[in-house]
Parts: structure tokens; C-alpha cells; sequence
């Protein structure tokens, strides 16, 4: 008799993943490829300098420019610039931007600054004060209540508004409406905000440097953490041409002293007989004929 043909096995299931196997890491640019162009302008990994998806104005600088996403002062947000001599740095820091925005016809709109623009300082740095909004906001309310407003009817090319004592979630809904604000806001905050969490997508921390310089820390932005410090070239508007060689370098003639100094220009030091003290408890007076 023939031998019985072998039984045949069942074929195995099918093997599954487990849950926690690890899955294959697409390549960088591979998940990007894929997508649309409107979607892949819009991806951004956390380990690359973002690119902006909105317009950018170039900040002036070219240091600065290339440590900004896109290359420039991003629209559509906001932005943050600290610093403890509220009132001057701003300007030299965004004098530039300034200017160009002026040069285009439209409007600067400032919120409540802590000192009254100056007209013919403004002109030399090549602002147009016709195109300048000064709008007088005294109290923390007003401030806020004027700049949610101007964010809101996004008619201006530059908003800068000045609020020492805004708070995290207040930052958070001016963000969201700078969403549909074309031209960049400014939040001008002191430099003790710097420790404080924000929502705004950019933040600077702006200081005084030796032989007009200004120091800039870029430390929150869309993209790896920046840890060098910038150094601005900026010479106030008017002093490019008056300023000798010498003076064009102040710190050469500042006496070498381990602590930073603060003041852009060397300070006089005050004259011993210059020095007025009260006279003291039966002391005569007498007046010097000339």
C-alpha cells in the first residue's frame, strides 16, 4: 500500500508589532518632501532655525538678522524687547526698522513711552515724525486696553508699546490677536521680565556696550537657544559725523576697572572744589566782591 501523503501544517499568523517596538524614524527631509508646499513651508523641527511663514523686515544688522527666524523682525507676533534703560535702547535698536517704515508711507503708533519723542532726534535717525502716533496712556489698563485695539484694527506699520507691568496671560491674548496683525508688535518690558514665562514667540534682552555698542541676547526664539551675546554697531543719529576717531572708541579712554561699564561715552569725574557741602551751625558767610 502507498505511504499517506504528510499532513500539511497551518501557515503562522501573522506577527504583530508589539505596542512598545520602536518605529522607524522617517529622514529629516522626507516627511517634508511629502507634504504640501503651503504645509512643508509651515514645518519647523526644534533642532533648526526657523523659518519665518509671514512677511519679515530686516532688523538693520546683519548679526541680528541672522540669528532671527527668517531673517528679520517676524509680523503676525509678537516681540519682546527688555532691557533696564526703558525709553533710550529701543529706539537705537529699532531706528532701522523704523526707518523703513517710514520710507513706505506708513505709521508708527508708540503706546504709552516713559519719555516724550524727540522730533529732531527722531529726524536725524531719518524718522519722519508726520508718520509718528503718540498715543498718551497713563495708567497700566490704558496701556493694555490701546494696544489690544491697534493689534486688533492692524492699521499701522509698527506698533510699539511700553508695558513695565503686563502679565503672563495678558501677553498670551496679545499674542493671539497679533495673529492677524501684518506689521510687527513690540513689547518694550523691563529687563526683570527676562525671569518671567511669556507667550511671545521672540524675546531680546538689549544692554549698553562699550564704544557704542549695543548688546543683545536673543534668548527664547524659534529655534536652538542662541548663547552668544550680539554686538550692535549703533551710533546714535546726528554723532556719525561729529564724532573724532578717538571718541568713536570711548573705552579707550576709560581707565581699565574690572566692572562693566554702563555709560556709552567716558564720564568727567567731578572736581574736588566743585563739591558744595552745607555750611556748618555758626558758620559766617561772607560775599566775595568782584
Amino acid at each position: 500500500m502507498p505511504s499517506p501523503a504528510p499532513a500539511r501544517l497551518p501557515d503562522p499568523p501573522l506577527a504583530r508589532p508589539a505596542h512598545n517596538a520602536p518605529r522607524p524614524v522617517p529622514a529629516p527631509g522626507a516627511l517634508s518632501s511629502a507634504l504640501p508646499a503651503a504645509v512643508a513651508a509651515a514645518l519647523w523641527r526644534a533642532d533648526q532655525l526657523g523659518s519665518a511663514v509671514a512677511a519679515t523686515w530686516s532688523s538693520g544688522f546683519e548679526a541680528l538678522d541672522a540669528a532671527l527666524p527668517g531673517g528679520g523682525w517676524p509680523g503676525h507676533g509678537v516681540t519682546e524687547i527688555l532691557s533696564a534703560q526703558s525709553g533710550t535702547l529701543e529706539w537705537r535698536l529699532l531706528g532701522p526698522l523704523l526707518r523703513q517704515v517710514c520710507a513706505a508711507g506708513r505709521s508708527v503708533v508708540l503706546v504709552g513711552p516713559p519719555r516724550p519723542p524727540h522730533p529732531p532726534g527722531l529726524r536725524l535717525d531719518g524718522i519722519n515724525e508726520r508718520q509718528l502716533v503718540w498715543v498718551q496712556a497713563e495708567t497700566p489698563a490704558e496701556r493694555l486696553w490701546s494696544t489690544e485695539q491697534l493689534v486688533k484694527a492692524n492699521a499701522c506699520g509698527a506698533l510699539i508699546a511700553w508695558l513695565p507691568q503686563v502679565r503672563a496671560e495678558q501677553v498670551r491674548r496679545l499674542q493671539v490677536l497679533a495673529a492677524g496683525c501684518a506689521g510687527p508688535v513690540f513689547l518694550c518690558r523691563p529687563a526683570t521680565a527676562a525671569c518671567e514665562s511669556s507667550a511671545a514667540p521672540l524675546r531680546l534682552l538689549a544692554r549698553v556696550g562699550a564704544d557704542w555698542e549695543l548688546l543683545v541676547n536673543v534668548f527664547k526664539r524659534k529655534g536652538p537657544p542662541l548663547e552668544t551675546t550680539l554686538h550692535l554697531p549703533s551710533v546714535p543719529g546726528g554723532l556719525q559725523a561729529i564724532l573724532t576717531p578717538r571718541l568713536q572708541k570711548p573705552s579707550t579712554l576709560l581707565p581699565l576697572d574690572p566692572a562693566p561699564q554702563t555709560a556709552p561715552f567716558p564720564l568727567p569725574s567731578e572736581a574736588g572744589h566743585a563739591l558744595v557741602s552745607a555750611p556748618a551751625a555758626g558758620t559766617r558767610r561772607h560775599r566775595l566782591a568782584h
